[in-house]
C-alpha cells in the first residue's frame, strides 16, 4: 500500500488519506460514548474492589462518572469533553432509557449479561456515516423481573432473555434508527427514527441529550478554569431551538433541534440526597430529566435555561405501523451569528454520504465475500488490517 494521496475519488478513502496525514481531523467526532460504564472497574473506588455493588445499574442515572460516560447510541469527541446521546421513555417505565441495561456478575446465572436488543448497523472508518437500531419495549421494562428469574436459575440452566419476559407480544415495541451523517469534521447532523411496529397506537418520548463529561469535580488544577456551560439561546426567527455549548479547551459548538417541544437544562451533579441521604451541593443535578419527565418535576430542572447537560424533549404518538422521525445538527460555533437554516441541505448531505457508504464498501470488499461477510465488516466499521484502508496509487 502507498503512502501517498490515492487516486481513487471515492469519498471516503480521502477522508481517510486526510486523517493520516493529518491534515484533516475526521476522528475527532465519533462512537466513543459507551452504552455502559455503570459497574465498570475504572469507575470502582471500593475497598473490597467489588465494581458491580460500587456503582450499580441504579445509581447511574443519578451518579457522576469521573473518568468515562455512558449513553444509548451516542456520541463524544476523542477527549469525551462534550457527549450526545438518546434518551427514551414510553409511558410506562419507571426510569428514562438513558443507558444499556444488564446483569451484574452474580445476577446472572452465566455471569454479567446485557439484556436489551441493539444492532449497528453501518459505518465508516471516518465515522462519516453511522447507523445503529436498538428494539424499545413499548411495555414497562421488566427490570426486576430480569434480575430476579435469572438470579434463580441454576448454571445448568439457559438464561432468562429479555424476549422470554413476554414485552415483545404481539409486536408491541418501537425500532429506533439513529444515524450520523458528518458534513464536515465538527458538523454532525443527527437523525432519528422510531417506528412503531405494535398494532396500537403508542406514545414516546425521546429526549436528545447533550452533555458535558464531569472533570471539574475531582479537584485537578488543569480544570480550575471556567466551567464548561450550556444555555439555550433558540431565537425567534428560527424554527429551530438551538443550544450553545462552551468548553475552554474543546471550544464553541451549537445544537440545533428541529421542532422540538422544549429545551430542559441541569448540571451533570451527582444527587447525593438520594443516593446517600446528604444534602446536594448543585440545586440541579444529573437525574433531573428523569424527574421532570416521568414525576412532572418542573423544579427538577433550570428555570434559566443553563448547566452542564441539557436535553430537546419531543413527545410524540407513533401510529401502528408507521413512524416519526426527528432531525438535530451539531456544528462548531466559531461564527457568532446562527446559521439560517441549519436543515436546508440535511437529506442531500445524508443522501451523499449513504451513498459515499455503498461506493466505499463495492469497492473494498472482494468478490469472494458472503453477504453476511460484508454487512459484518459495514457494521464493524470496516476495520481490516493497518494499511488496507489505503487506495493503491
Amino acid at each position: 500500500m502507498t503512502d501517498s494521496k490515492p487516486e481513487s475519488s471515492l469519498a471516503e478513502y480521502h477522508r481517510l488519506h486526510e486523517t493520516k496525514t493529518g491534515k484533516v481531523h475526521w476522528k475527532q467526532w465519533g462512537p466513543y460514548l459507551a452504552e455502559r460504564a455503570w459497574g465498570t472497574v475504572r469507575e470502582d473506588y471500593s475497598s473490597n474492589g467489588n465494581a458491580w455493588d460500587y456503582f450499580p445499574h441504579d445509581h447511574a442515572r443519578s451518579r457522576v462518572y469521573r473518568w468515562n460516560e455512558d449513553g444509548l447510541a451516542g456520541i463524544s469527541d476523542d477527549q469525551q469533553n462534550l457527549c450526545f446521546a438518546l434518551a427514551l421513555w414510553n409511558g410506562q417505565d419507571s426510569i428514562l432509557k438513558e443507558r444499556l441495561f444488564g446483569l451484574s456478575g452474580s445476577e446472572g446465572n452465566h455471569g454479567e449479561d446485557v439484556k436489551e436488543y441493539y444492532f449497528y448497523l453501518d459505518a465508516t472508518p471516518t465515522h462519516s456515516y453511522m447507523k445503529m437500531l436498538y428494539k424499545y419495549p413499548q411495555v414497562a421494562f421488566p427490570y426486576a423481573d430480569l434480575v430476579e428469574t435469572n438470579r434463580r436459575r441454576g448454571k445448568d440452566a439457559p438464561e432468562y432473555e429479555l424476549i422470554d419476559t413476554g414485552v415483545f407480544f404481539e409486536n408491541r415495541y418501537f425500532d429506533i434508527f439513529v444515524e450520523y451523517a458528518k458534513a464536515s469534521p465538527e458538523d454532525i447532523l443527527i437523525r432519528i427514527t422510531a417506528f412503531n411496529r405494535g398494532p396500537d397506537a403508542a406514545d414516546l418520548d425521546l429526549l436528545p441529550t447533550l452533555w458535558f463529561r464531569n472533570t471539574w469535580s475531582w479537584g485537578w488544577e488543569h480544570d480550575k478554569m471556567p466551567l464548561p456551560q450550556l444555555r439555550d439561546i433558540s431565537s425567534e426567527k428560527s424554527d429551530a431551538k438551538w443550544i450553545e455549548a462552551d468548553h475552554s479547551t474543546l471550544g464553541p459548538y451549537l445544537l440545533a433541534c428541529e421542532d422540538a417541544d422544549a429545551l430542559l437544562f441541569t448540571d451533570n451533579e451527582t444527587n447525593t440526597e438520594r443516593l446517600f441521604g446528604s444534602p446536594n451541593t448543585r440545586r440541579y443535578v444529573k437525574d433531573a430529566f428523569h424527574r421532570y419527565v416521568l414525576d412532572g418535576r418542573e423544579d427538577a430542572v433550570n428555570p434559566d435555561h443553563v448547566g452542564t447537560k441539557a436535553s430537546a424533549l419531543y413527545h410524540r404518538e407513533v401510529m401502528p405501523g408507521e413512524s416519526i422521525s426527528i432531525r438535530l445538527r451539531l456544528m462548531r460555533a466559531d461564527d457568532k451569528d446562527l446559521p439560517g437554516n441549519p436543515f436546508e441541505t440535511f437529506e442531500k448531505i445524508f443522501a451523499e454520504r449513504q451513498s459515499e457508504a455503498n461506493e466505499f464498501y463495492a469497492d473494498l470488499q472482494p468478490a469472494s465475500l458472503t453477504d453476511d461477510e460484508r454487512r459484518v465488516q459495514r457494521q464493524r466499521g470496516g476495520l481490516l488490517a493497518p494499511g488496507r484502508h489505503e487506495k493503491p496509487g
